[in-house]
């Protein structure tokens, strides 16, 4: 070989990462649009708003938040999948994100492999409750309940793909039996039903439970989460006897794939810095929330993690014959 090709060939390497040093370099260029599929107001925006107000100090531009509803989530997914892969479109999606995979059978894109995961953001934990009057005195007498009762018993959901649904499937797959599924327009209904005894049973985030689990409004049998809720006394699903109904609600960070691998770290460093900040880690205690620890704020754990979810979710999912599609 010429003493030239070799030293064409030595020099491709550099030349080849050259266009990523540069989009590292320059990078953000303008503005970053964060892309949230649910409603203003809600947990996912809330949260995210508190995410990109910290990313923003930290890379020096602005992270907008812009709300795109609808579809369980898939039109604002699809949105930032096509999206130009240079860092400056962003989706934040909670844990909807794995089941998706299994709830629609038609998508425009593919949750494992058109995104690029730049880390967990937060977890929340889920609490089984009952109408006040509800017979059973704890979890396995709640469980026992469900498993006699069955279809005659109803269960609030606020629709496909939510938390508070996939909790449900997990719920009635651990029972071994199906109830009634009865669809809100989101938790708030759901819980004012529950109260008046005209539902029997829900599975909510903590976030929206804590005010009337602690004033005896509902009935309250666990969380199941991995840990216990502060200012909540109830046990863990795991400590009550049923570690097949543990979950927690989930917010993940994605960029579209392709996204050049020194932006995604860049944003990701970005994102462990905002969950850092005294002020987010404030307000996500008052939502009943914990900050993801920095090792799971990684691309590296949360595209590991996102394909557990996919796969943990798929069977219960095929089992309940339950989809969006």
């Amino acid at each position: 070989m010429s003493l030239s090709r070799r030293s064409l060939l030595a020099a491709l390497p550099p030349l080849l990462a050259a266009p990523a040093l540069r989009a590292q370099e320059g990078f953000p260029s303008r503005a970053i649009t964060l892309t949230v599929p649910f409603s203003a107001g809600g947990p996912t925006d809330v949260i995210s708003r508190l995410v990109a107000e910290g990313m923003s100090r930290d890379l020096g531009q602005p992270v907008v938040v812009e709300n795109v509803v609808g579809a369980g989530g898939t039109i604002a997914a699809a949105r930032v999948a096509q999206a130009r892969p240079d860092g400056h479109t962003l989706l934040m999606h909670h844990i909807g994100m794995a089941s998706t995979a299994t709830l629609y059978r038609k998508l425009p894109f593919s949750v494992l492999e058109s995104f690029a995961p730049l880390g967990l953001a937060s977890n929340a934990a889920m609490t089984l409750i009952a109408r006040p009057d509800f017979p059973a005195r704890d979890l396995a007498g709640f469980m026992a309940e469900i498993r006699q009762q069955g279809d005659k018993l109803n269960l609030a959901h606020s629709g496909l793909g939510g938390a508070n649904q996939l909790c449900g499937m997990l719920l009635q797959h651990a029972a071994g039996t199906a109830v009634t599924p009865v669809v809100f327009r989101g938790s708030a209904p759901a819980i004012t039903d529950l109260m008046a005894g005209r539902i029997d049973i829900f599975c909510d985030q903590a976030t929206n439970t804590m005010p009337f689990i602690r004033e005896g409004r509902v009935k309250a049998y666990a969380v199941s989460s991995a840990q216990r809720v502060p200012g909540l006394e109830l046990p863990t699903t795991a400590e009550a006897g049923a570690p097949g109904i543990a979950m927690s609600t989930w917010h993940g960070l994605y960029a579209p794939a392709q996204t050049p691998e020194p932006v995604q770290q860049r944003l990701s460093t970005a994102l462990r810095a905002a969950l850092r900040e005294e002020r987010l880690r404030q307000r996500f205690a008052e939502l009943v929330t914990e900050p993801a620890p920095p090792e799971h704020a990684t691309p590296a754990f949360h595209r590991r993690f996102l394909a557990e979810e996919v796969a943990r979710w798929r069977p219960i999912i095929e089992a309940a014959g339950t989809y969006a599609d």
